[in-house]
């Protein structure tokens, strides 16, 4: 099934506006406009929708559901899109994770890194990875803390299947602009230090639909947006 024209137009105005948005937020803080890459997240979404996008120009897509996301990829294997897992990993999926994604942005333990470094199909490449910190420091939240990043991080960097791309967050939700800010420049900094201490990260994986001006405000190098492309989840 194909989308009604209307639709198809309005994923790639929509699409449009999200990719001006984050080029005029760049500019604002004094980046570049491609310093800051977009992960269209599509979970939730039908394939026709992801299809709109993809041909408007949108190789990258986030899913967090692992079996929802496998149909997708079974389905778009014919196009040359990039699949990133942002949401929760458990040990008993790492396998499918592994084999089926290019990139895995919510590692937040030695025991998952390794089973998704020992499953990761020898004829791909490494697996990109991020490590998730809990900058907020919820209970509710999975993520590690800002001392325990360093040591998994230095673990992560010797196993030779993946490749540790850098760090992602999803802080507690802020509606005053400040306060958003505050948490994506302490994962900045844990950034920068990390960095100084020899590991090789380009990634900042952090920002979404309501706080990604304050992400890139401060430094994030890719934020995940979906509503703001696709409409309300299905």
């Amino acid at each position: 099934m194909s989308l009604p024209n209307n639709m198809t137009m309005t994923i790639r105005t929509q699409l449009a506006a999200v990719k001006k948005r984050i080029a005029d937020y760049a500019e604002k803080y004094g980046r570049k406009a491609d310093s800051v890459h977009l992960l269209a997240v599509s979970k939730g979404q039908p394939i026709e929708k992801i299809e709109a996008a993809f041909q408007a120009g949108q190789p990258d897509f986030g899913e967090n559901y692992l079996q929802e996301a496998l149909s997708k990829i079974d389905r778009l294997a014919h196009k040359a899109i990039t699949w990133h897992f942002i949401g929760p990993v458990q040990s008993n999926k790492t396998r499918k994770i592994a084999e089926h994604f290019a990139w895995v942005h919510s590692v937040d333990n030695k025991k998952i890194a390794t089973r998704l470094n020992d499953q990761r199909p020898s004829h791909l490449p490494p697996l990109n990875i991020c490590i998730e910190v809990n900058v907020s420091n919820e209970s509710s939240k999975s993520g590690v803390r800002a001392e325990e990043v360093l040591p998994l991080a230095r673990y992560c960097m010797g196993l030779p299947n993946i490749k540790l791309r850098g760090l992602m967050t999803i802080p507690a939700p802020q509606k005053d602009f400040a306060a958003q800010r505050q948490s994506f420049h302490a994962l900045f900094l844990l950034w920068q230090r990390l960095r100084e201490q020899g590991c090789e990260l380009d990634t900042l994986s952090m920002g979404m639909s309501d706080d990604f001006e304050a992400a890139i405000a401060e430094g994030s190098t890719l934020v995940r947006i979906g509503t703001a492309i696709f409409g309300s989840r299905a």
